[in-house]
């Protein structure tokens, strides 16, 4: 299991004020992505290929339908 307690997180520059959005950090050879909402909750993992091809589908409108 990851140690995120030192990480340094991240949002969108896009992030509006309403605090609806997600953090990112990346922790050696992992990326972890969590609700910034809840900073103690938890966070969900993935490999660097992964967390890529999740922002190229996003990029390219793959969820679009799910909003």
């Amino acid at each position: 299991m990851t140690d995120f307690s030192q990480a340094v997180w991240r949002k969108s520059t896009k992030t509006q004020q309403a605090g609806q959005c997600v953090e990112v950090a990346k922790v050696g050879d992992v990326v972890g992505v969590r609700d910034s909402k809840d900073p103690g909750g938890p966070v969900l993992v993935f490999t660097p290929r992964e967390f890529a091809a999740f922002l190229d589908g996003a990029a390219k409108g793959e969820f679009n339908d799910l909003v």
